[in-house]
């Protein structure tokens, strides 16, 4: 993978959500089956595959739509695929919401504001047979697109958002957020934040293990209270942070120049690098992380060929193929037997390691109602947080 394939995921979204239908006493609680319990729009479910139209339309990350796979998509199914690539979560809400396009490669930071909009339909996951036992199981059933038991998204690949440090200047290695937080950090001045409102909740993770007092149990479920500790962490960080990243490369390039040693970083920009002695490490408190996955318009035009695609991305070689093109762990395991390269990338990745992931808080869009199953108090949703993040960076 060469620089000009550094890719960004959705992580840049700046509007808030307000899910329709749902009071303060009705917030959603985890379901049995994996997911939250929420009021949603009644969207139809497509209930059997019928004939493949001529075409596809995706809105999609770079990377992830790309002609290596996707003539030979055409090839086998007939259906044209034309690809939309979008840089923010915003974008992909703002286009799906048009009705022009099939299925969008969503991240947590959209999937809820698109299933509350009525934008995305469910998914019938027995028309996706490559939907099956090889797929992360981590990936399955998550609050960010799984509502009352029913499957929103089809999973393509996740990463975590990694400590990383150059092992020159940090000589041991760190395994704890502390050294990026406290103000007596011996790299102070040398520390680097990621640029989003998203990054308030890298604060809420760390605040859940050095203030357990706040009560805070899932860092995208912040009360009033809870946001404004985060807030004011980020704020007295202010002081030993170098800078914030939202340019991938930029991010490189500020570490191999010695402008920050140790910071927020995802696993493919320390491999990028080509730096030796950038070194990355998932900490005891966790982490936040990322995890996307194809949904399907609710005014899609082809459905059938949307459905093709879904399950033609979904299996092992092509999911890999994206994963290693994009730069994160692929959501069909089973790529991972498939040789050398792919059993490296796997483990740079920790593809198979549900223990690992399970410190990871991947990416959900806050809302009112707390995602943590409190139903005595309203959370703030991500519009607070993007006024918020003004604060800090202001």
């Amino acid at each position: 993978m060469n620089k000009k394939q550094i890719l960004l995921p959705a992580m840049v979204a700046v509007a808030g959500l307000l899910l329709a239908g749902c009071s303060a006493a009705d917030a959603p609680t985890e379901s049995g089956s994996g997911g939250l319990s929420i009021d949603v729009p009644d969207v139809p479910m497509l209930e059997k595959a019928g004939e493949n139209e001529q075409e596809v339309n995706i809105v999609a990350w770079a990377g992830f739509v790309e002609p290596a796979w996707s003539d030979t998509f055409t090839e086998q199914t007939g259906c044209q695929v034309n690809r939309r690539v979008a840089g923010t979560s915003d974008e992909m809400v703002t286009l799906m919401r048009t009705g022009e396009y099939d299925l969008v490669s969503a991240s947590g930071d959209a999937s809820l504001r698109l299933i509350a909009g009525g934008d995305v339909a469910p998914i019938n996951t027995e028309l996706i047979p490559n939907f099956g036992d090889d797929i992360a199981e981590g990936m399955k059933g998550q609050v960010y697109d799984t509502i009352n038991g029913q499957s929103y998204g089809i999973p393509i690949g996740r990463g975590a958002n990694i400590l990383q440090y150059n092992s020159d200047v940090v000589t041991e290695a760190p395994t704890s957020w502390d050294i990026t937080w406290e103000q007596d950090s011996p790299y102070a001045g040398k520390i680097i934040g990621y640029d989003a409102p998203i990054h308030i909740a890298d604060a809420a993770v760390y605040l859940m293990d050095s203030q357990p007092d706040l009560g805070i149990t899932n860092p995208y479920a912040l009360d009033e209270e809870q946001l404004a500790a985060a807030v004011d962490l980020l704020k007295e960080r202010n002081g030993i942070v170098s800078e914030y990243w939202g340019d991938p490369t930029a991010q490189i390039t500020s570490f191999t120049g010695g402008t920050s040693v140790v910071g927020t970083s995802w696993e493919v920009l320390r491999k990028l690098s080509g730096d030796d002695r950038m070194q990355g490490v998932l900490p005891k408190e966790g982490s936040t992380g990322w995890s996307d996955a194809w949904m399907i318009s609710s005014k899609s035009k082809n459905p059938n060929c949307a459905y093709q695609w879904m399950d033609y991305t979904s299996a092992p070689e092509v999911n890999g193929a994206i994963a290693m093109n994009f730069g994160m762990a692929p959501a069909n395991t089973a790529f991972c037997e498939s040789g050398d390269e792919a059993r490296a990338h796997c483990d740079l990745f920790n593809a198979e390691d549900e223990d690992y992931y399970s410190k990871v808080w991947f990416w959900t869009t806050p809302i009112e109602q707390c995602v943590d199953g409190r139903t005595d108090v309203l959370c703030t949703n991500f519009q607070q947080w993007t006024d918020a993040w003004q604060t800090v960076k202001s």
